[in-house]
C-alpha cells in the first residue's frame, strides 16, 4: 500500500515494507517489516492536452526517510530496528541508518514532532530551503496528524498480517512493499 501526500513543491509517501538485506551489519540479520515514509521532492509537468487535462505529478528525489520497522521474528511494538537517514546522496541512496533512543521509544510522537519542521529536516538534509515551496512548511504541519495516522493504520496491518509481508517467491534477498 502506498499513500502519498502532497504540497506545493514537496510531499510525503507512506508505505508498507518487506526488507532482507543480503549483507546486514551484526544484530541486523534477518527479515525486517514495517512503515517506510519518505520527504520527496514532487514535480508538475506540463500539460499533455487541453486546459482541461490533468496534470502530471512526479514524485522526485528523496529528500528524507524514517523506516518503523521491527524483526519480523521480534516482539510487536518493539520497534527493534527503527531508525531514520537524515540525508540522501546524490544517487538516492540514503546515508547510513541513525537510531535514536527516543525514534525507538515514541516513534509517531517523534515522527509529529519532524513533520512539524520542514525547515529543520531540509536543513539536516543538507538541502536548499527552496527545494520547498513558500506554503509547504504550513501544510507539512497542519496535516502531519493524518500522515502519522496513516503510518499508525499501516503497522496495525503490518503486524496484523496484511501488508508487509515476505513476497510470495521467498527470495532470499527481497525487497516487498507498496512502492512497487
Amino acid at each position: 500500500m502506498l499513500q502519498a501526500f502532497v504540497f506545493e513543491k514537496v510531499g510525503v509517501v507512506v508505505g508498507d515494507l518487506y526488507f532482507l538485506d543480503p549483507n546486514p551489519h551484526k544484530g541486523q540479520e534477518g527479515p525486517e517489516h514495517g512503515v517506510r515514509l519518505e520527504l520527496r521532492a514532487f514535480d508538475r509537468g506540463e500539460l499533455k492536452g487541453t486546459i482541461y487535462s490533468a496534470v502530471p505529478i512526479a514524485a522526485g528525489a528523496p529528500i528524507w526517510r524514517v523506516d518503523l520497522l521491527e524483526s519480523v521474528d521480534g516482539k510487536p511494538g518493539s520497534f527493534n530496528r527503527t531508525h531514520h537517514h537524515p540525508k540522501f546522496g546524490p544517487n538516492w541512496d540514503p546515508t547510513s541508518r541513525v537510531f535514536l533512543r527516543e525514534l525507538s521509544q515514541d516513534p509517531l510522537g517523534w515522527l509529529a514532532g519532524q513533520l512539524a519542521d520542514l525547515p529543520g529536516i531540509l536543513d539536516r538534509a543538507e538541502v536548499p530551503q527552496d527545494i520547498a515551496g513558500p506554503s509547504d512548511a504550513a501544510s507539512l504541519k497542519e496535516m502531519a496528524p493524518a500522515i502519522v495516522g496513516v503510518a499508525g493504520l499501516m503497522l496495525d496491518k503490518v503486524r496484523a498480517g496484511e501488508l508487509g509481508t515476505a513476497p510470495a517467491d521467498g527470495a532470499a534477498d527481497s525487497i516487498r512493499n507498496g512502492w512497487l
